[in-house]
């Protein structure tokens, strides 16, 4: 069984045999927030050795991984051209559609940023 609460602020997630004591304390706490999903028993599967994920991965461009760190961050292409040290915004756009390759030398500052490996936008 798994007991899922979520609030603005809260996230829990139990996986399991929930006891008793536990539920009562959650639902006097949360009560109707908590959400209750019953186990399929089916076997989890690591996603990074399914071939839909090396598909996808195949077709990831270095602007694709780009964008996809930006916008993770919550960053626009200008805050994120200011950050690498006045790029144009239009250089980050091009550079995400592939239009402009990324430099090594920026994919460095990328990689530094982001805390990623600077392969990722080469």
């Amino acid at each position: 069984m798994q007991a899922v609460v979520k609030t603005p602020r809260i996230e829990i997630n139990i996986k399991g045999e929930i006891p008793d004591r536990l539920m009562s304390v959650l639902e006097e706490e949360y009560g109707e927030q908590i959400q209750l999903l019953e186990d399929n028993d089916e076997e989890a599967v690591n996603v990074f050795e399914t071939d839909w994920y090396r598909d996808i991965k195949s077709k990831m461009t270095p602007g694709d991984n780009l964008k996809i760190y930006r916008e993770n961050r919550g960053l626009t292409q200008a805050k994120l051209g200011e950050m690498l040290g006045a790029v144009p915004r239009q250089h980050i756009s091009n550079m995400e559609r592939g239009v402009r390759s990324i430099s090594l030398k920026t994919a460095r500052k990328l990689a530094e940023l982001f805390k990623v490996s600077p392969e990722k936008f080469i």
